[in-house]
């Protein structure tokens, strides 16, 4: 059946799901590192935290797009319901994520949170390929950038609105996730859920050409779907195997840039550093608390059998949970200290901040006062990292509206080799900033980047796939969005400890490599696939 052009509306109905979806993302992106650190991870932690986001994304988008294919509704269609029953799921985990009162509950619900969003966004990729004529798809495409950067922005920026604009302004001695970014997440979550409902409830979808052979792949079994959804990254057509690095290396970068960016501005650019004295008294400080009974029930709880290590995370155990804090705390002062021995300063955490500023322990007047500094430093500076997260993203927005005029002018792949090597440009120009305003400069090449990545990569894979198979072959092309980032998640952190003392801005150099590295393997692609469609 041939497809009919859709008008402008039309394109941007079924693309408008995309601004409630990139909220999610947006404040995930932005803030999760913080809530994090918050809770009292380390730097050397998040990356493993982070797993979640790349897991989830390996194991569910296959997943939908395959069975997004086998699916048919008289009345939600083939991808809508897939959109319904995700945005429900996210905006529920949108609203948990920043009450979360422990650690591992935020890193739980970043499991869940992912999953949900990854169940709403695949099928959306698949959308454009399912309704547009291939004349029309680059322009689809232009326009899901086009929303994703204005829900990115808005998102990005809500905190430092709120705290800034509207007066969302906690006690300076508060060490907890701020009010801002919790009344972030609940618009959020009000801005997916509604967004996703416009397009369910405005977009038409085509049945299947061949009803009777759609019913015989809608039984394939659970199993066979999942076998064959996950063996299709060997059969990928020539377009997609040649992509599929320009994703891996793009997406390393881009997951690099999400995990330490909140870390490296907030100790780069912001003030998070106390005197050698200030530390000497947080480490007397201390030492009282660890006892030798204290150290002897640390033990106990570090050889507990797996599962009752595994019960306690279900469980709540008060006891336990202080001495694991406890523990942290003791390992991570006495890295600091090796690692800052002979100089006139110190470096914190917001772990470390948040801990000698709590009731835990008992410190001077004067050195409160010097914590409650670096708190309110790494607040701000945490709230400048939304603003720079705002700006690649508006960047992005608008220069999506220029990418079909560059792909006609310069080849759709010449366009993105451009844009990636602008954004790794951006990232390793982060390394010689120490300005906050500056860094909004960076995000300019970052922006560039990222609206290329998030169009140009799919506009030319969607001519070489059949469209019975355009979710299915979506999904498995994302395996090269979720690889990366999982082996970005294991190497990260030994990288920059074994060679940069563990500075996580080194991390943003990294993913700057990585990016222009992409660019050059995009003059490899072959972009005139057609002639794959039928193979």
């Amino acid at each position: 059946m041939e497809k009919r052009k859709l008008s402008f509306w039309e394109i941007w109905n079924m693309s408008f799901g995309f601004l409630g979806i990139q909220f999610g993302f947006a404040l995930q992106n932005a803030n999760v590192s913080r809530i994090f650190e918050t809770l009292g991870a380390s730097k050397d932690e998040l990356p493993i935290l982070w797993l979640a986001a790349p897991v989830t994304g390996l194991l569910v988008q296959p997943v939908i797009g395959y069975f997004s294919d086998r699916t048919w509704h008289p009345k939600f269609g083939r991808r809508r319901p897939y959109f319904l029953i995700g945005a429900i799921l996210a905006s529920i985990a949108l609203v948990i994520m920043p009450n979360s009162p422990m650690l591992w509950v935020a890193a739980g619900t970043l499991w869940i949170m992912d999953a949900s969003i990854n169940i709403s966004m695949e099928p959306f990729r698949a959308f454009v390929g399912d309704l547009l004529p291939n004349e029309q798809q680059t322009k689809g495409y232009a326009m899901q950038s086009f929303f994703i950067g204005i829900g990115a922005v808005v998102a990005s920026m809500l905190p430092y609105m709120l705290k800034n604009w509207f007066g969302f302004v906690d006690d300076p001695s508060e060490t907890g996730i701020p009010s801002s970014v919790k009344w972030s997440f609940y618009l959020g979550a009000i801005a997916f859920f509604g967004a996703v409902l416009w397009t369910v409830f405005t977009t038409k979808e085509y049945p299947p050409e061949d009803m009777e052979e759609h019913e015989k792949e809608k039984n394939v079994g659970v199993f066979q779907g999942l076998k064959e959804s996950f063996l299709g990254i060997f059969k990928m057509p020539k377009t997609m195997q040649q992509l599929s690095w320009v994703q891996f290396f793009s997406w390393f970068a881009l997951f690099s840039m999400w995990i330490y960016t909140t870390t490296s501005i907030t100790s780069h650019v912001y003030d998070m550093k106390v005197s050698t004295a200030e530390f000497t008294e947080m480490q007397q400080s201390f030492t009282p608390l660890m006892t030798e009974e204290v150290k002897t029930k640390i033990k106990e709880v570090e050889n507990l059998s797996f599962s009752e290590k595994l019960k306690g995370m279900f469980v709540p155990n008060p006891e336990r949970s202080n001495l694991k804090k406890l523990s942290a705390i003791d390992r991570e002062l006495n890295a600091t200290a090796e690692k800052y021995a002979g100089d006139d300063t110190v470096l914190l955490s917001k772990g470390l901040i948040s801990f000698f500023l709590s009731k835990d322990v008992t410190i001077s007047d004067a050195l409160k006062e010097r914590l409650n500094y670096n708190n309110s430093q790494y607040e701000t500076g945490a709230d400048w990292v939304g603003i720079c997260f705002a700006v690649y993203n508006g960047i992005a927005a608008i220069f999506a509206i220029f990418l079909p005029f560059l792909a006609r002018r310069l080849t759709r792949k010449v366009t993105h080799m451009l844009c990636l090597i602008a954004g790794g440009i951006g990232l390793i120009s982060i390394l010689f900033i120490n300005n906050d305003w500056h860094l909004l400069l960076s995000m300019i090449g970052v922006g560039i980047a990222w609206a290329s990545i998030l169009s140009m990569p799919y506009a030319m894979l969607a001519g070489a796939l059949p469209t019975n198979k355009m979710g299915y072959y979506m999904g498995v092309f994302n395996f090269f969005i979720v690889i990366p980032q999982i082996i970005s998640a294991g190497i990260l952190g030994y990288l920059l400890n074994k060679l940069f003392n563990g500075d996580p801005i080194y991390a943003l150099v990294i993913g700057g490599v990585m990016m222009i590295l992409a660019g050059i393997l995009t003059l490899r692609v072959n972009d005139n696939p057609t002639a794959e469609i039928n193979e």
